[in-house]
């Protein structure tokens, strides 16, 4: 049996009409959108502004409000890094959450140690944060909070319309890593009223190596990446047309099928859940309810977590946590209270465009063999 790959949130192959829409901006439409003093270069610059114009409207912004980066690592580190740097005189206090990505958590850890003060609150059981505890939190010289609005590795939804009006009241900056959630459910930051948004193209069908930052309008953030002056001075750096060109018709795409597309991996999502549950000693880490459609985390009881993964990846393509923490134990896990070895025994399967019934099946029987096997 090939390989089931259910991994859709560590990364998603690219749509084959994206690589269409990519192929001319490789060698016929080669030029630097910086050169406008030829053809060539015109062309290429008239294709970012296109994109960038579409993007923006699907966003609920200006075209404006889109600066380009490298993914969502980069526009997370360009929203936090450049937006404190741009404020520091308003305040020195960031709060976020004890389950975000490390591309968050590390650049605020980063300004922790450079004199900024971190408060890291901690989640429910169910991965979701307890309002009063974060409106507790909020300081006069709150700057920035940091939440991210889809989890990457358990799907779960924050509050993020309650957690805009506490900040909103007080003039603090909200930040949102949507790498998980831009092109998987109906979301506007503009009409959110988000000061900071990040998105990547990877995760929804579109190339590895670009994303974008959404700025709120009149957001002045100081630039992390010095050079040519590009994207209104806030990035520097030649503009990669073709990867601008794939994320903005990835998101097209991923717009037009988002809702039969929730509806269908939703289905499918639960099909998994009945199948799993039959086994015995399954647990879903975190909210059910106030998840993503194509997310689920469990917990399988009575198995040894690298045992279990080590016997899964001969079938299936499936992960015990973000594709970014490199083996280590899931932080985001431990937050919900999961102990080490918990943690190591879960498995997050990420439903995609590709996943059939007949493969949710073939994964069931894949877990039943692995686990009888392991609890013998």
């Amino acid at each position: 049996m090939a390989t089931i790959y259910l991994d859709h949130q560590a990364t998603t192959p690219c749509d084959p009409a994206v690589v269409s829409a990519m192929a001319p901006y490789w060698s016929e439409l080669f030029a630097n959108p910086s050169s406008r003093s030829h053809r060539p270069g015109l062309e290429a610059a008239a294709a970012v502004e296109q994109a960038r114009s579409n993007l923006a409207r699907q966003l609920g912004v200006a075209p404006e409000q889109v600066v380009f980066t490298s993914g969502a690592t980069e526009a997370n580190n360009l929203a936090i890094k450049g937006l404190v740097e741009a404020r520091r005189q308003r305040g020195r206090h960031l709060i976020t959450l004890a389950t975000e990505h490390r591309a968050v958590l590390e650049p605020l850890r980063y300004l922790a140690g450079h004199g900024f003060d971190l408060t890291v609150l901690p989640v429910r059981r169910d991965g979701l944060v307890d309002l009063n505890q974060f409106s507790e939190a909020l300081r006069d010289d709150t700057l920035l909070v940091c939440v991210m609005a889809a989890n990457n590795e358990i799907g779960v939804l924050q509050p993020l319309d309650a957690i805009r009006e506490l900040c909103l009241g007080r003039g603090i900056a909200l930040h949102s890593d949507g790498a998980q959630i831009f092109g998987n459910r109906p979301f506007s930051p503009g009409k959110l009223g988000l000061d900071l948004f990040s998105l990547s193209g990877h995760k929804i069908y579109g190339p590895k190596g670009i994303g974008a930052l959404v700025l709120a309008e009149g957001m002045i953030l100081a630039p992390q990446q010095h050079g040519g002056g590009q994207e209104g001075g806030l990035r520097g750096g030649t503009l990669p047309v073709p990867l601008i060109v794939g994320l903005q018709r990835a998101a097209e795409l991923a717009s037009r099928d988002r809702e039969a597309r929730l509806e269908r991996l939703g289905g499918l999502r639960d099909q998994l859940l009945v199948g799993l549950l039959e086994l015995g000693g399954v647990r879903v880490n975190g909210s059910l309810e106030h998840r993503l459609a194509h997310n689920l985390n469990v917990h399988l009881e009575g198995v040894d977590g690298t045992q279990l993964h080590r016997s899964l990846r001969r079938q299936l393509a499936v992960s015990g946590g973000s594709a970014c923490s490199s083996g280590s134990p899931s932080h985001v896990l431990a937050a919900l209270g999961l102990t080490p070895a918990e943690a190591a025994a879960s498995i997050r399967f990420g439903l995609g465009r590709s996943t059939t019934s007949e493969e949710i099946h073939q994964a069931v029987e894949v877990v039943a063999g692995v686990l009888r096997e392991l609890r013998r």
